[in-house]
């Protein structure tokens, strides 16, 4: 079975930095693109960065110059680091994949979800 498993989120100071991970398992066939959208309570989930398999890359005006969306050693796996984060990035971060697992295109398939919150 597919998953999407998220790891790294956590307590942080403002302007310290995080890094996200997130691993994609379970038979997959192909993935087209993987990226992180972010949710802070009364907000609307928004894309914060994207990252396709030719390695091109996605950034929300807010994270730019401060968030690196990367893939990651491991297969399947992008790292997003965040460096100066600012009290307004305190979201949970949702890892999302669009994927083939042999049977069905996922476009939305979806972690669990990671809190990041940054204090001030």
């Amino acid at each position: 079975q597919v998953q999407l498993v998220e790891s790294g989120g956590g307590l942080v100071q403002a302007g310290g930095s995080l890094r996200l991970s997130c691993a994609a398992s379970g038979g997959i066939v192909s993935i087209n693109g993987m990226g992180w959208y972010r949710q802070a309570p009364g907000k609307q989930r928004e894309l914060v960065a994207r990252i396709t398999s030719g390695g091109s890359t996605y950034y929300a005006d807010s994270v730019k110059g401060r968030f690196t969306l990367s893939r990651g050693n491991a297969k399947n796996t992008v790292n997003l680091q965040m460096n100066s984060l600012k009290r307004e990035d305190t979201a949970v971060y949702y890892c999302n994949a669009d994927l083939y697992d042999g049977i069905k295109w996922w476009t939305a398939y979806w972690g669990q979800g990671t809190q990041v919150t940054v204090s001030s």
